[in-house]
């Protein structure tokens, strides 16, 4: 720990960093439950909107790999309150848009800059004790979470009560307050004293070294991936034949997910205690389980309702497992390190919401649902990988 102060008894600087860490998240997925209200505002094709969503998660992993690693080598309570002004320029940009090109500006500058929650997550855990980070971590990932799951639902509801462009100014103007409240209440931590290139060799050096760092980035992009398959569909399942939801049932579903993402604080928790093998086999588990609810949802809301639950439990836990690991391969790294994982998981998210509506316009839902369980094959597969290598370090 490297700042003076231990704020694992702050609760109100934890949860205002929670939040912070959900509204940034979660500014990448208002469109999903919009596509059809979009589509029809700028009279545009249904596919053009969809790329919406794959262009918020790819600027979303640029920033991941060329913002993030910054956070190791400038003053953090500074640097996100910066970033998460300039993800709410972006947030207003879309929120005036005129034309469907005006809508990707500001949806690339929002998620370019809002991975001020990836600089947060590495600074809350140089901000407790050694014994609190899981706990900490999976906190602040529980916000994160909840964040996603929140956008797409209250985004629907502001499309139903008002218009679809309402969710981006509440958004962008909630952004503002909450930079302002963290440049006051952020903990100071040492600063490494080395060059932006210095940074990105040392990462080269951190994916040379780290084998597990590999393994792990892997698992997390291929189960993200995964996720990204349901998130770029569910409108284009929900809103057509035999279920036609409106905007606001498509976002309210969303909500089941919100128990699952809580998980992660006592996953954190857990993993502390030395579960992290069990834990990590049980969300594959649970993963793979919910692509069968999800696959028999095509034609039960039940079934898919309970899918998108358990798929939200599976991802929390996995990730959560994740950070545990990578967090303590380097301690003077953790931006970098953080920097490197999630790159691979919006790298996963991104060709996972290409591969959801790919295969949805190729197969259709039953295709898509193929692909969300083919993911997560890979993904067990890796934690084979990775479990073993950790198995032979043990013995050397």
């Amino acid at each position: 720990m490297n700042s003076t102060l231990d704020i694992s008894q702050n609760r109100m600087l934890l949860w205002l960093m929670a939040i912070a860490c959900g509204l940034c998240a979660g500014a990448n997925y208002y469109c999903q439950p919009l596509i059809y209200s979009i589509q029809q505002s700028f009279n545009v094709p249904l596919s053009q909107v969809a790329l919406t969503v794959t262009f918020a998660q790819i600027s979303y992993a640029l920033g991941l790999l060329f913002i993030v690693p910054m956070g190791d080598i400038v003053n953090k309570t500074k640097f996100i309150p910066l970033l998460m002004i300039g993800a709410a320029i972006g947030l207003g940009i879309c929120a005036f848009a005129v034309n469907l090109p005006m809508l990707w500006i500001g949806t690339i500058i929002a998620g370019l800059f809002s991975v001020a929650a990836q600089v947060l997550i590495p600074l809350v855990t140089l901000s407790v004790h050694p014994d609190k980070t899981g706990e900490a971590v999976g906190f602040l990932m529980s916000g994160l979470l909840v964040g996603i799951l929140l956008s797409t639902s209250l985004s629907g509801l502001f499309s139903n009560l008002w218009h679809w462009n309402v969710i981006y100014i509440f958004s962008s103007v909630l952004m503002l307050i909450l930079a302002v409240l963290l440049k006051h209440h952020l903990p100071k931590v040492s600063i490494r004293h080395i060059s932006y290139g210095e940074v990105f060799a040392s990462m080269g050096q951190l994916l040379l070294k780290e084998r597990r760092l590999v393994f792990r980035s892997i698992i997390g992009g291929c189960v993200f991936a995964a996720m990204s398959i349901l998130f770029s569909t569910i409108a284009m399942l929900l809103t057509a034949p035999p279920f036609s939801l409106p905007d606001v049932w498509v976002g309210a579903l969303t909500l089941v997910g919100v128990f699952g993402a809580l998980s992660a604080q006592w996953t954190g928790k857990l993993a502390d205690r030395g579960y992290n093998p069990l834990l990590t086999w049980t969300g594959c588990g649970i993963l793979t389980f919910s692509w069968l609810l999800l696959y028999w949802g095509g034609h039960s809301l039940i079934s898919y309702t309970f899918g998108y639950a358990l798929i939200s439990l599976g991802l929390a836990i996995v990730h959560s497992c994740n950070q545990n690991i990578i967090f303590k391969l380097n301690a003077e790294a953790r931006s970098r390190i953080n920097s490197i994982y999630m790159t691979m998981y919006f790298i996963g998210g991104a060709c996972g919401s290409a591969l959801g509506v790919y295969a949805w316009h190729h197969g259709g839902w039953p295709a898509a649902c193929m692909a969300g369980a083919a993911l997560v094959l890979v993904a067990s597969a890796f934690v084979v990988v990775d479990q073993r290598y950790r198995a032979a370090q043990a013995a050397v």
